[in-house]
């Protein structure tokens, strides 16, 4: 088969591709940049990248040519300039899915957030269920699926924490009463994504996937610091000190600690969808549990933030580099 993956050079679209590579289907990758984390997936055997963003659906339809499906893994989690929530996860997949039927793509799946959802006061939940909302009446063969906390290799959560725990080893909680997350393994993600995109299964349905654990981030932490080998200071903090945090990430981190919407994520908790979804099938449900061992599986290397974290770091080199020149 040959399937395109827009946001193909992010979390989940890479090992998506990866994983599509390696089962041998011809990749289509579609990404607006690159993840500096990791780029390799560009040059993978079997690979095409193609570097566009998803405001024009004309191109987009000349790049989906010949394809049998189409992931559509591309969203963001803060708004910077031009990238908005309502540019990206609305108007972007509505031009994804024009670009799609133009090409005459057969199969669609759109990967979302477990409790996106209308009405809550949140533009990240409100704009991906108007995503969601508009491959459900596009007409296309669809899957929708709705994912919590997903973690892995070159992810969010692992890397970040990480990183913090050798710069600090403390960890404020989010919110003195503490919701319940069910993390899930990015291998267990891109299992499910195989099966609705290669096997055809899961059609026309929402679905959620939740991993197979119930804990508290604190415990994750702990875990993770466990794997580090490094210790870590547990201490309660209030939602609204996490949300002030978040705003000086965005204005200073390229990639910040923790992003506003995801502030808003972790204070609802990740154990159920919201407004609803199907359940997965038992043989599609995940399996890996946050173990010591699995999180080294997906740990970056070790060391504490940088200056290039920073979003002001390319005007100091700018300046060092004038200083001596």
């Amino acid at each position: 088969m040959k399937i395109a993956v827009t946001g193909g050079t992010g979390f989940v679209g890479r090992h998506l591709a990866r994983a599509l590579a390696a089962a041998g289907h011809d990749v289509v990758l579609v990404a607006r940049g690159v993840d500096r984390r990791d780029d390799t997936i560009r040059m993978s055997t079997r690979v095409t990248f193609f570097g566009a963003d998803l405001s024009d659906p004309g191109g987009l339809s000349e790049v989906f040519a010949g394809c049998d499906a189409v992931a559509h893994c591309a969203g963001i989690n803060r708004e910077i300039g031009a990238q908005t929530y309502q540019s990206v996860h609305i108007q972007g997949t509505a031009n994804v899915l024009k670009g799609a039927r133009s090409a005459g793509v057969r199969r669609f799946l759109l990967f979302s957030f477990l409790r996106a959802r209308p009405k809550c006061g949140s533009p990240y939940h409100e704009t991906k269920w108007a995503a969601e909302e508009l491959v459900r009446q596009a007409g296309m063969d669809y899957t929708i699926l709705k994912a919590g906390m997903i973690y892995g290799r070159g992810d969010h959560m692992l890397d970040h924490l990480s990183h913090s725990l050798f710069t600090l080893p403390l960890f404020a909680t989010v919110g003195f009463r503490e919701q319940p997350i069910r993390p899930v393994a990015v291998e267990d993600v891109v299992d499910i994504l195989l099966a609705a995109l290669v096997e055809g299964r899961l059609s026309c349905r929402t679905v959620f996937v939740l991993g197979p654990e119930t804990l508290l981030l604190s415990e994750a932490v702990r875990r993770v610091a466990t794997a580090l080998d490094r210790k870590v200071w547990i201490v309660p903090a209030p939602v609204w000190f996490h949300f002030a945090m978040s705003r000086l990430f965005e204005s200073v981190m390229q990639i910040p600690l923790v992003a506003t919407a995801q502030v808003r994520m972790l204070s609802e908790g990740f154990i159920q969808p919201a407004p609803w979804a199907e359940p997965l099938p038992t043989d599609l449900l995940p399996k890996r549990r946050l173990t010591v061992d699995q999180i080294r599986l997906g740990l970056p290397d070790s060391g504490a933030f940088r200056l290039q974290d920073l979003r002001c770091a390319h005007r100091i080199t700018r300046f060092h580099f004038g200083a001596r020149h």
